[in-house]
């Protein structure tokens, strides 16, 4: 996953952005509250498929609980650009994988603490595990 620069003539929402590149407030607070995001990976013809979002400082980041090769962890691998769903819109991404030890703990806490029913919470703490910590990416408004 690669990190490209914002260029002078990209577009910005017209709502307020949380700061530094992220997604204007709305956008977080709908993802914070929401259980499930809507993905596409890619730009080929994929399909939306639901997965676990959190917010951690104002950032919105995803986990893959699997490793398949068809995943779409595996696609946004190879293309970092893809699309969310959230509030009734579809907004095209991009994503940056996540390297820093501090930022994956505080994802893993944000996870253990959103998805914390009994039915949720093993998968919450198997997200915590190396394998998905590993797979910790930040999703960023293009």
């Amino acid at each position: 996953m690669s990190r490209e620069p914002r260029g002078p003539g990209r577009a910005k929402s017209a709502a307020k952005r949380t700061g530094r590149r992220g997604f204007c407030d709305d956008i977080v607070a709908a993802i914070g509250d929401g259980k499930i995001l809507r993905i596409r990976a890619g730009t080929g013809p994929h399909r939306f498929i639901g997965i676990w979002a959190v917010v951690v400082e104002a950032r919105v980041f995803v986990r893959s609980w699997s490793l398949k090769p068809r995943s779409w962890y595996r696609t946004f691998l190879e293309e970092a650009r893809g699309a969310i769903q959230v509030a009734g819109r579809e907004i095209e991404v991009r994503a940056v994988r996540t390297r820093g030890e501090r930022l994956k703990d505080a994802v893993d806490r944000a996870y253990l603490e959103k998805y914390h029913t009994p039915g949720s919470l093993k998968y919450a703490r198997d997200l915590g595990r190396e394998r998905s910590r590993d797979t910790t990416t930040e999703l960023l408004p293009l």
